[in-house]
């Protein structure tokens, strides 16, 4: 492949990165949602995802959450990347790292321990075959009575050019309401959705 060529490609795939960049970043009630998602069979989705994931580390661990600067190296609950209506028609995976022990068997008013971290990252994939990075969703179990007003739960968003979107605790809380009135449906499950059954790795 010629050196012009490979250029050609690096920019189409910057292109598409930062189309979506851009498309996260417009203020709203909601993530900005994908038109129309590929349907993907699993091992599809488990293949551009393994293609993705190295490079998506590295464009998260620009935004400097320590938080989340490790994340693929956590337990993961799916077998493959879903679809997540709340989270913009992308296909998600869900991590949770080693102090959020319960997370997969939380029963009705069971708590998460302080210092839990859940992540959330996401692949866009077109029905015209774009495939790219979406943006990473966070959340963190913090000290009971930090952030009332969120249950004691920190949402974050990282974009995919490591741009931190909002976080409850830090630049743009507002942008993150939505996150929590989201969860406010699961509330009996310490405000944490679960991974859909079929996906779930048994």
């Amino acid at each position: 492949m010629s050196k012009t060529v490979l250029i050609f490609v690096a920019l189409l795939i910057l292109s598409a990165v930062l189309v979506d960049a851009l498309a996260q970043s417009e203020p709203s009630d909601s993530h900005i949602a994908i038109e129309d998602p590929a349907e993907l069979t699993k091992e599809e989705a488990r293949r551009i995802y393994d293609d993705l994931k190295t490079r998506m580390a590295g464009l998260y661990a620009a935004s400097e959450l320590d938080e989340i600067g490790n994340y693929q190296s956590w337990e993961i609950f799916n077998d493959a990347p879903f679809v997540s209506a709340t989270h913009g028609q992308r296909y998600v995976n869900n991590y949770a790292n080693a102090i959020a022990v319960n997370y997969a068997v939380l029963k009705e008013g069971e708590k998460l321990p302080v210092g839990s971290v859940l992540a959330k990252d996401s692949i866009t994939v077109t029905g015209d075959g774009r495939v790219f990075p979406g943006a990473m969703f966070g959340m963190e179990k913090l000290p009971a009575g930090t952030n009332p007003e969120t249950a004691d739960w920190r949402y974050f968003m990282v974009i995919p050019d490591g741009s931190i979107f909002g976080d409850t605790t830090g630049d743009n809380p507002h942008l993150m309401a939505y996150c929590h009135d989201c969860h406010l449906g699961v509330a009996e499950r310490d405000f944490t959705f679960f991974v859909p059954e079929e996906y779930r790795i048994q």
